[in-house]
């Protein structure tokens, strides 16, 4: 008999909570000491301590048991292989794609890359910001136009901000936009979503005359454009765009990055906002995402541009270092007077398609773009030799770049299904035509098929070799002249070689997940497990076009149909939507649905949201971009809502009051007792209640919000649910609604979703940022409702432990007040009040976030909700271990505080010499020859022992934001100045 160690365990033996248990960082025992220093007899004591009773979920959520790693991968293997991947064909801003296997190992699947956080600590985020600033180089160069964002949540909602972009920075007192018809069916869809709670009215012009008419008007603000059109036509919009200028109006061209490697760009047609996708520069399909919209605009618009804007500033040495720029923090500081509510990006698909461009090259990118364009050529030359009628194209006498548009009448439906057959998806366009788009990966054989499709069997095909030398079908008039990515950057590193040391170059510049705890208050940043991360590049999830037909999609659908069942668990909601592809646009589509409910009832009066003072920022944006009017409600001293202000409210607008927004637990980071009384008040004045499910860690198992009183919440699942935040984005924001609110959930024509009542598309794919629901799905899975509700209750012991060890050091500036818990008792994150050291020392608490950088850390959030504070958030999958790290870097800062505030008479540190006003102290500062500080060396680099064995280095110094903001400059950073500053 084998010995026991090699025999297989009984299945009644293994370890149902495997995953569990490797999710979840401290062990029983550490739990058992986390426990004890808080003051509280176990992780249910401490619930109940700190969570009112009131909310305690009715029931177990009904999960499935959990299930182990191998097998959830083997059950979810078994789900993707009902996709069927087809050659698409369809286009319509969806395309095949080449990934280069460099870029797909070292980004996509790398945790240096998909596990960082959003780049607000710029010193510890300058190979991502290095990565975006070349995105905006790569954007600015293809457009022409002068600045461009660091990305944007797709090239609908691209669309629809360029539309705002543009009301608010013309003359032009017009509320119309212009709408060339041939647009993507999917961003008419989002911008007509967008525009009509803004009171924007649109006027589409689906033929020349209409065109014409509508741009001899005088009441609208911008015209906008598809470049190539949908079905493929061309045409030089300069003298339409300088009729638009002529009425004092913005033009907008939603234009394919890759067709202009080869096109006139926008700018050189007058275009004032260009926008489109970044998909086929290496992202998979993904049934629709996640993919980087770009935005590009002229330099008049800039400060009125939404989203992220990478920018070049100095550091404290005189050194070029990146930064975020501008509106970056506008939502948190503007609120409802923000011009979007968008504050995320797509970073890691950003990052891929700058690293696509830099890659490949100018040249690169021109020859995959020609050979596209010369296969168009091929393939209508060999259907002429088929004696398929081309006399009704759709426009294709005026050129092509990669798309074919056919009128096919009465045979349209037997060509669609014939293509089927013979494993190819086309694109129906108007009942009547079919469009055929070519893409990086057509080959010579996919000619054949597209042939073999359009003819009859017993017809012989054409050649392609015969045919190579067909021109492609771009005018000469309309073929790009201008140089573009001349940058060395993208003339460097062609080599695999080259490309992979740049690459880790610049993930060795950046603290994320796989390098230390990042405490984080409001953004979770816990363990993406490799297991969760597999399934997303398995072709039946990565190579499916989103408008593929349904019965192609039935493994989405089944995963679509057990995430949502599972969510709805956890929430206690009815419902749930998972196409918003981003907190925001869960938030806006989820205060839409509250608006169609009210407006279903008769009560277009109802436009006034309730919003507390500690709300994050996108909820003041969010409620202003549904057309609402934001009222501001006071909160108490604890951090809760104050409850007689709100009374006060509610009678004061019962007759308009349309809803309440809350974050619960609250952005403060305590559950607030009186929770369901608000609900009610609300309730009982006609109102909806929306509760933002930012803070959802601290509930799952625990509460439910469908069940305590909330109407509508999103789900962060990039926080919560594991997907990893890919250093801003990707994300997914599903909206959940009680069960009324159902039938307003928001629906997608285009992808085939949707009912009378629904509300409009938010996002361009049907199920937004498809490709990374797998990672949520095997989370549940492999937790199941024990390990989930397991998660919950270490979370807020993680944060209770760490309030109790730094109690002492520093004031929590909200608690529970729990006089038994050392810390007073918070949920999942407790906020650190370094008011009083400033008066004390003049240390800040930026300060402090600079310094936790020579320490290793990533810092907290700084300065919110509160400014002068930082915000820590340690999640459940900390060990503890690592809580201790962090917590011993803390009180050592306190320390080197005590210096300061003792001064330098007393053997201290002076205010402006200290090693907090330095921080972070780079490897350069350190090792020169010259040292001029009160303090020595090894306090500036190695504050703590354990960090001789094992350092990060900051690469610059602390960075100049007003400096960069007053200088602003955001594309890659010429060669003479970096050689200046060496």
């Amino acid at each position: 008999m084998a010995p026991a160690w090699r025999r297989p365990a009984p299945p009644h033996a293994r370890h149902a909570a495997e995953f569990a248990a490797r999710h979840i960082g401290p062990d029983a025992a550490e739990q058992a000491q986390m426990l004890s220093a808080v003051g509280a007899a176990s992780r249910a004591a401490l619930i109940a301590a700190v969570m009112p009773a009131a909310i305690a979920r009715s029931r177990p959520m009904n999960l499935p048991e959990p299930a182990s790693e191998a097998q959830a991968l083997a059950e979810l293997r078994a789900i993707a292989a009902k996709n069927q991947v087809l050659k698409s064909f369809i286009g319509c801003g969806y395309h095949g794609t080449h990934t280069p296997g460099v870029i797909l190992r070292n980004i996509l699947e790398n945790p240096a890359w998909y596990t960082a956080y959003t780049p607000y600590q710029a010193e510890i985020s300058q190979g991502r910001l290095e990565a975006l600033l070349n995105f905006q180089t790569m954007v600015t160069d293809l457009t022409g136009l002068a600045i461009a964002n660091a990305s944007m949540l797709d090239e609908a909602t691209a669309a629809a901000e360029a539309m705002t972009l543009a009301k608010r920075s013309v003359r032009a007192k017009g509320n119309t936009l212009v709408v060339a018809g041939d647009m993507h069916p999917q961003v008419l869809e989002v911008l007509a979503t967008r525009a009509e709670p803004l009171g924007l009215t649109l006027r589409q012009a689906d033929s020349a005359e209409a065109w014409a008419a509508a741009l001899a008007g005088d009441d609208y603000f911008a015209a906008i454009v598809q470049y190539p059109a949908s079905s493929g036509w061309l045409h030089d919009w300069s003298a339409d765009a300088a009729t638009v200028h002529g009425k004092q109006a913005a033009f907008i061209m939603v234009a394919d990055l890759l067709a202009l490697t080869v096109l006139k760009p926008p700018a050189e047609m007058g275009a004032d906002i260009a926008v489109g996708s970044t998909q086929r520069f290496g992202m998979p399909m993904g049934a629709g995402g996640p993919h980087a919209a770009y935005m590009a605009c002229r330099d008049e618009f800039k400060r009125a541009m939404p989203g992220r804007l990478v920018g070049v500033s100095i550091d404290s040495h005189g050194a070029p270092a990146m930064r975020l720029a501008l509106q970056t923090r506008e939502q948190h500081i503007r609120r409802e007077k923000a011009t979007s509510n968008i504050c995320t990006a797509q970073v890691l698909p950003a990052v891929v398609a700058s690293m696509y461009a830099v890659y490949h090259g100018p040249e690169g990118l021109q020859r995959i773009a020609q050979r596209v364009a010369r296969y168009l050529g091929i393939l209508v030359a060999g259907l002429r030799e088929l004696g398929v009628p081309l006399t009704q194209t759709h426009h294709l006498e005026r050129g092509a770049f990669d798309t074919l548009c056919l009128h096919t009448g009465a045979d349209t439906e037997r060509l669609m299904a014939r293509a089927v057959g013979l494993g190819a998806n086309l694109r129906r366009a108007w009942g009547e035509y079919i469009c055929v788009t070519l893409d990086e990966t057509t080959t010579r054989d996919d000619i054949a098929l597209l042939w073999r499709i359009f003819s009859d069997d017993s017809r012989s095909l054409p050649s392609v070799a015969a045919l190579a030398d067909t021109p492609s079908l771009m005018p000469a008039a309309l073929q790009r002249q201008s140089a573009y990515l001349t940058h060395p950057v993208f003339n460097t590193h062609h080599s695999e070689t080259e490309m992979l040391r740049y690459l880790r170059k610049l993930a060795d510049k950046d603290l994320a997940l796989d390098r230390s705890m990042i405490p984080l208050g409001s953004c979770t940043m816990k363990l993406n497990a490799t297991s969760e991360m597999i399934p997303i590049t398995w072709p039946e999830f990565a190579q499916v076009h989103p408008f593929a037909p349904a019965d192609q999609l039935t493994g989405y659908a089944e995963l679509n149909e057990q995430l949502c069942r599972w969510l709805s668990e956890a929430t206690g909601y009815a419902g749930i939507s998972l196409q918003p592809n981003a907190g925001s646009q869960g938030e806006y589509a989820g205060l839409l649905v509250i608006r169609a409910w009210h407006r279903s009832r008769g009560e277009h009066q109802r436009t006034i949201c309730l919003i507390p003072e500690s709300a994050h920022g996108t909820n003041p944006a969010s409620a202003q971009m549904v057309g609402m009017q934001v009222v501001v409600v006071k909160c108490d001293a604890n951090g809760a809502v104050d409850l007689a202000d709100l009374e006060a409210k509610c009678a004061q607008h019962a007759e308009r009051l349309a809803a309440l927004m809350i974050t619960y637990p609250s952005t403060y980071g305590v559950y607030d007792a009186q929770v369901k009384t608000l609900c009610a008040m609300v309730h009982r004045h006609g109102g909806r209640v929306y509760v933002d499910g930012a803070n959802m860690n601290a509930l799952v198992g625990l509460a439910a919000p469908g069940e305590f009183g909330g109407d509508v919440s999103h789900l962060n699942l990039h926080k919560t649910f594991c997907i990893p935040h890919g250093g801003g984005g990707p994300g997914v924001g599903p909206v959940c609604v009680v069960d009324d609110l159902v039938p307003f959930l928001p629906a997608h024509k285009t992808g085939g979703i949707g009912g009378e009542q629904s509300t409009g598309a938010v996002s361009a794919a049907p199920l937004g940022n498809a490709a990374v629901l797998p990672i949520s799905w095997m989370y549940i899975r492999m937790m199941g409702a024990a390990g989930l509700t397991a998660a919950t209750e270490n979370a807020v012991l993680s944060a209770n432990y760490v309030a109790a060890r730094l109690a002492g050091h520093y004031d929590i500036h909200y608690s529970s007040n729990v006089p038994s818990l050392k810390g007073g008792g918070v949920a999942h994150e407790c906020i650190l009040d370094l008011r009083p050291l400033k008066d004390s020392s003049g240390i800040s608490a930026e300060d402090v976030a600079k310094r936790l950088i020579d320490y290793g850390f990533h810092a907290p959030t700084l300065s919110f909700p509160v400014a002068g504070t930082l915000m820590v958030e340690p999640t459940e999958s900390e060990p503890k271990a690592e809580l201790d790290r962090f917590c011993d870097a803390m009180i050592a800062i306190r320390g080197e505080i005590a210096k300061v505030e003792a001064g330098q008479h007393n053997g201290g540190w002076p205010q402006d010499d200290n090693p907090l006003k330095h921080a972070p102290h780079t490897a350069a500062v350190v090792g020169a020859s010259e040292w001029t500080h009160a303090y020595r060396r090894e306090d500036a680099a190695w504050p703590l022992a354990s960090l001789k064995a094992s350092k990060y280095w900051s690469p610059v110094g602390r960075i100049d934001n007003v400096y960069g903001d007053r200088n602003l400059f955001c594309n890659c950073v010429p060669l003479s100045e970096l050689d200046t500053a060496a």
